[in-house]
């Protein structure tokens, strides 16, 4: 009888014969970085929200990659000592809470590993032990159904598999295929991702990383995407006109149904033909273009995705009117700083627009962190907005879910005096800063600003991504959706709908203040006219209208 071996089993054997030490994790970790950012918008696209802002596969991405810049240059063998210099490469480029939390997971194994020259198997499944406990202390509410699920199921799996091998690239075998399977299991234990027909983004991540290591380990290819074309979530056309070249007169977007598959190397031919900057997106079988035409043109992609399917939402600009109110909102948006004296406290205010950084500033606000949905800043950004202040006593607003973690582990990492206020919205945030008192004592003040967020409802206007039904809403792709205080509360097929019903849910008759801060591609006019709509809702209230600049969400309402 004749034994063959396969291409994967003859590498794997060879790699068996030398130690794993600091060179050869550097290999997997440079591995695991590319296979998840071929994969990054398969996360990103996993969403509970049809909101189009899915950050989690970016946010893992580049914490990654902060890892791997951080070793990329070392010579070092030890693995123990690269693997601390991953941690802290992860650390200090951490972005989100999965990113965040994939930092922890590191320095929980680098903890294990700090002695080790080379990775045994015991090392590795005690590694992913320690990585799993760090990770689940770092998180004040675990919840089960996440990435903490995940990473806590492959340090059992290791652990058993342990008890039948000594080789670690076995045990790396065992663990992705235990990866696999409790993402798989995600929805089970978290209703609303059940609810929203998707896995836990985080989950995927963690599994696309260690998939990656095992794939450099087989030689399997590593940028091979597993879509042709983007996740709708991941679509990003809110700065897809900041170089407008000559001829690009109209902006236009078309949402459409088809009513066959689509040959995609045609269907890319033919709109290079009409235009430029095109970008497309699909969701739930529905697809949008978008694509940049000279005036002559501007009816041309409408009428070409008619041939192909339906239409269900067409939206067009003309750039240069754009590019204008672009000039003047820039004008109108410049701000100083807060000046802070040593002895006095600071506020870092992290601010998704350039408007509502100005509003920021104005109240009182030291140092400005952009970022907020799909940018969320990481620990280094926090770190570098307020190390060089002259004050010794520091204030940060994270004003949005998924930078609040990155804010704290700032605030672990520094020797200032650093309290985070959790802010969760912008207007949480500025309901905060009017009780800022920079001569007050830090925790006083810190109280007096974590208390008046209650001041404050917080409303969002987007556009949904996909079809699906969350908290019992049902949502088509393309409607607007309201969410309120973070939650998701209706659907609606016009922005004055939807602004006019998240106002209803909201109680805002009781209100004596609506402020709408309107996004980066909301025109002006139109953000005047919904202002003028609300007033006749709303005679007791005042309406206000600010230049918030945020992209994805053309307004961000506060109700105060």
């Amino acid at each position: 009888m004749v034994v063959t071996t396969t291409p994967n089993e003859t590498r794997r054997r060879a790699l068996r014969s030398k130690p794993i030490d600091g060179q050869a994790l550097k290999r997997l970790v440079e591995a695991a970085l590319t296979w998840l950012r071929t994969n990054q918008e398969v996360v990103n696209a996993l969403n509970v929200f049809p909101v189009p802002d899915g950050d989690t596969g970016t946010n893992m991405t580049l914490t990654m990659q902060a890892a791997w810049d951080e070793i990329k240059d070392s010579p070092e063998a030890h693995f123990g000592k690269v693997c601390k210099a991953v941690a802290h490469g992860a650390l200090m480029g951490a972005r989100g809470n999965s990113g965040v939390i994939l930092s922890q997971l590191w320095r929980g194994f680098a903890k294990t590993a700090g002695e080790a020259a080379t990775l045994t198997a015991p090392l590795l499944a005690a590694g992913l032990a320690e990585a799993r406990d760090t990770a689940y202390k770092g998180v004040v509410r675990p919840v089960e159904g996440t990435i903490l699920t995940v990473a806590k199921d492959i340090a059992a799996a290791a652990e058993e598999a342990l008890r039948h091998t000594d080789d670690p690239i076995a045990l790396l075998e065992t663990i992705v295929q235990a990866a696999d399977a409790s993402v798989a299991r995600t929805p089970e234990l978290l209703p609303v991702l059940k609810e929203a027909g998707v896995v836990d983004s985080g989950g995927k991540g963690l599994f696309f990383i260690l998939e990656g290591m095992l794939r450099h380990i087989d030689g399997l290819p590593l940028d091979k995407a597993l879509a042709a074309v983007k996740p709708l979530a991941s679509l990003n056309l809110e700065h897809a006109h900041d170089a407008v070249e000559p001829g690009q007169d109209y902006e236009v977007v078309v949402d459409f149904l088809p009513h066959q598959p689509l040959d995609l190397e045609a269907f890319y031919a033919t709109l290079e033909a009409m235009g430029t900057s095109i970008q497309v997106g699909e969701g739930d079988g529905m697809y949008r273009l978008h694509i940049h035409v000279p005036t002559e043109s501007r009816y041309k992609p409408i009428d070409y995705a008619m041939g192909l399917g339906t239409v269900t939402q067409v939206h067009m600009e003309n750039l240069l009117a754009q590019m204008e109110e672009q000039a003047e909102k820039a004008e109108g948006t410049r701000y100083e700083l807060a000046n802070v004296e040593p002895g006095q406290l600071a506020v870092v205010a992290v601010a998704p627009g350039d408007g509502i950084a100005r509003v920021f500033a104005s109240l009182g606000a030291a140092a400005i962190v952009e970022g907020g949905q799909t940018m969320n800043p990481s620990t280094q950004d926090m770190l570098r907005a307020f190390e060089n202040l002259p004050a010794d006593e520091i204030i940060i607003l994270p004003n949005n879910k998924n930078v609040i973690l990155a804010a704290r582990q700032a605030q672990e990492v520094t020797v200032k005096q650093v309290r985070v206020i959790p802010s969760r919205t912008v207007p949480q945030g500025l309901a905060a800063m009017l009780a800022f008192d920079a001569d007050g004592a830090l925790d006083e003040v810190a109280a007096a600003m974590e208390a008046s967020m209650a001041d404050v409802i917080s409303g969002e206007i987007t556009q949904a991504t996909r079809t699906v039904e969350v908290d019992g809403v049902a949502v088509r792709a393309g409607q607007y959706i309201a969410l309120l205080d973070g939650s998701l509360i209706l659907a609606a097929d016009t922005l004055e709908d939807a602004v006019l019903g998240l106002l209803r849910q909201a109680e805002a008759e009781e209100a004596e203040l609506i402020t709408m801060f309107y996004g980066d591609g909301l025109p002006k006019s139109r953000a005047h006219q919904l202002a003028d709509r609300l007033r006749e809702d709303y005679p007791d209230q005042e309406i206000e209208v600010q230049y918030g600049g945020q992209p994805h969400y053309p307004l961000i309402l506060s109700i105060e």
